[in-house]
């Protein structure tokens, strides 16, 4: 996986996993903001209400520093730890992944719950859907009518996508591009006459 791209699922996958009639609900969801995650562990609470536990990980942004592992009530270690460990190992990120458990009357033990919840996981991810996306980067700018054909030229050279373009007194676009891709972008614009660049992108 080069610098630029990151891996994270399209949909919604699930799996069970039972235990020494302990049953585990595996459910892997594809997220991009903290809001997304709290609406979805609500919405789980709620279905799993007589659940003894709801436990979870998740992993947010292309450089994966943004994470966390909770247990809600299992022993320290044991249920959330596991699940961020299945989420590193398969190098994903804007995911979140909740185990519900069901207890089926036998204690799993500190070392039994941390397989378990490790299994649980790795059975959801290993039946999702996994991607892998560019980190991109957008740049706007601004320049006069004559040159439309100097930057159009570059913009179909490039490939970058357009997200905005304005005809006001001056010409504005807005562009997107993968992050690699952009100094060569930004290069080759600069040499337009009259072209300037939004002061936040440069």
């Amino acid at each position: 996986m080069s610098e630029d791209t990151y891996k994270t699922i399209t949909e919604l996958s699930e799996a069970i996993y039972t235990e020494k009639r302990s049953k585990f609900i595996a459910i892997a969801l594809p997220v991009r903001t903290i809001d997304e995650i709290k609406a979805h562990l609500e919405t789980y609470q709620k279905k799993y209400y007589d659940a003894r536990h709801v436990c979870y990980a998740y992993m947010l942004g292309a450089d994966r520093k943004d994470f966390r592992a909770n247990d809600n009530g299992e022993p320290s270690g044991t249920a959330g730890k596991p699940i961020l460990g299945q989420i590193n190992s398969n190098e994903l990120t804007n995911i979140l992944v909740i185990v519900v458990r069901y207890f089926g009357g036998i204690k799993l033990g500190t070392s039994g719950l941390i397989v378990a919840y490790k299994a649980a996981a790795a059975e959801a991810l290993a039946s999702a859907n996994v991607i892998e996306k560019t980190i991109d980067e957008t740049v706007t700018f601004w320049f006069e009518y004559p040159f439309m054909n100097d930057v159009m030229r570059i913009v179909k050279e490039e490939g970058p996508e357009i997200l905005n373009q304005g005809y006001d007194t001056d010409c504005s676009m807005t562009l997107n591009i993968r992050s690699s891709l952009m100094p060569r972008l930004k290069a080759r614009l600069a040499k337009v006459d009259t072209l300037r660049f939004d002061e936040n992108d440069v």
